[in-house]
């Protein structure tokens, strides 16, 4: 088609997400196969790299925005523009789940937080008894110094006896099949109590003189 010499591409094949070393395809395919297709970066700039026909440019690629230009009869024409964003990632998905405390009362507030580690973009879900009720506060926190870590925080306010049971969360990865789950269970009590266990008998004979411990546990 002189008129479109490059297919459209739909928006998500605009914003191209690649691993750290890995290589890209810019899929910037023309409705000629015998166009002759250059890729530029932001600075305008020619940028070297395979073309296949039914693919794109194939490389490695530096973050940054690219375009592809060809010429059809003495015309310049620009494809879209192509956003190529580095991720760190491993094949691996270390994932840890941490709660403050494991037993409330009614009316205080649940923290529990779900760590991914050595990986940039993953996709975490959570499952929680007030899910349905969307009970939950989610913020996340990416942090990348000293080590690549996301910390995604689940706070449940105001808790009742219903917020008893688990507490789980399940990460994605980004790019590969991989995924992980880790959960917590968490108990809320009507109301505070004190359980204890006395380690001695009702009744404790000592001789004169001697020097008796009494052990209590107290929950």
């Amino acid at each position: 088609d002189p008129d479109m010499p490059f297919v459209p591409s739909i928006p998500e094949d605009q914003f191209i997400l690649v691993e750290e070393g890995d290589p890209a395809v810019i899929p910037c395919r023309t409705s000629d196969p015998d166009a002759q297709v250059t890729l530029v970066n932001s600075l305008d700039k020619s940028v070297y790299a395979l073309y296949d026909t039914k693919q794109g440019f194939i490389g490695n690629f530096p973050a940054g925005s690219y375009t592809c230009k060809t010429m059809v009869k003495g015309v310049e024409f620009k494809s879209e523009e192509f956003l190529i964003y580095i991720i760190r990632a491993t094949s691996q998905l270390p994932v840890e789940i941490e709660a403050l405390k494991t037993v409330y009362k009614t009316g205080e507030t649940i923290v529990v937080t779900c760590v991914v580690f050595d990986n940039e973009v993953v996709n975490l879900q959570w499952n929680y008894p007030g899910k349905v009720k969307e009970k939950g506060l989610i913020k996340l926190d990416d942090i990348k110094v000293p080590s690549q870590k996301l910390v995604y925080t689940l706070t449940i306010p105001e808790a009742s006896v219903k917020d008893t049971g688990d507490y789980e969360c399940t990460a994605r990865h980004a790019t590969k099949e991989v995924k992980e789950n880790k959960k917590v269970a968490i108990t809320v009590h009507d109301k505070g109590f004190v359980h204890l266990e006395p380690q001695f008998s009702p009744l404790e004979a000592v001789n004169l003189h001697e020097v008796k411990n009494f052990v209590v546990d107290v929950q």
